[in-house]
């Protein structure tokens, strides 16, 4: 067998690849060129929160790519962030929205946001509960 031009020869049955640069598939091709999630726009903060919808429509394994699948066996042990779906994924966060955005669509995920800081109690509201409860 032929060295590879840039070191390791190709693995068997694998997609194009690169000994130095590993697998050659851009992140467009993951998403069928899409940058944005959906036709609704929603956009994923990267703390929000990504569960499983237990009442999910069963999906044969031909309507999700690889990569959906890998997002659905991800979440289903327990709820994943959008940063943790990448790390998980070894994907651009850019792509991990683009595919929760179809996985939405599809029913199969919920997206929670989380609170923002001002709509969080007054530390000193709490404090003066905590205070509360300590004189009971």
């Amino acid at each position: 067998m032929t060295e590879h031009p840039h070191g390791a020869p190709p693995e068997p049955g694998s997609q194009w690849y690169d000994g130095e640069a590993g697998p050659l598939v851009r992140p467009y091709a993951l998403t069928g060129g899409r940058t944005q999630p959906g036709p609704s726009g929603v956009r994923f903060d990267l703390i929000a929160l990504v569960t499983l919808d237990p009442g999910a429509p069963r999906l044969d394994d031909t309507a999700l790519g690889p990569e959906h699948r890998a997002l659905v066996d991800l979440c289903r042990p327990e709820t994943q962030s959008v940063a943790e779906l990448a790390a998980g994924t070894d994907l651009p966060v850019g792509v991990i929205r683009v595919l929760l955005g179809d996985l939405l669509e599809l029913g199969c995920v919920t997206v929670s946001r989380p609170v923002p800081p001002a709509q969080l109690p007054d530390e000193r509201i709490l404090r003066e509960v905590i205070e509360g409860l300590r004189a009971l």
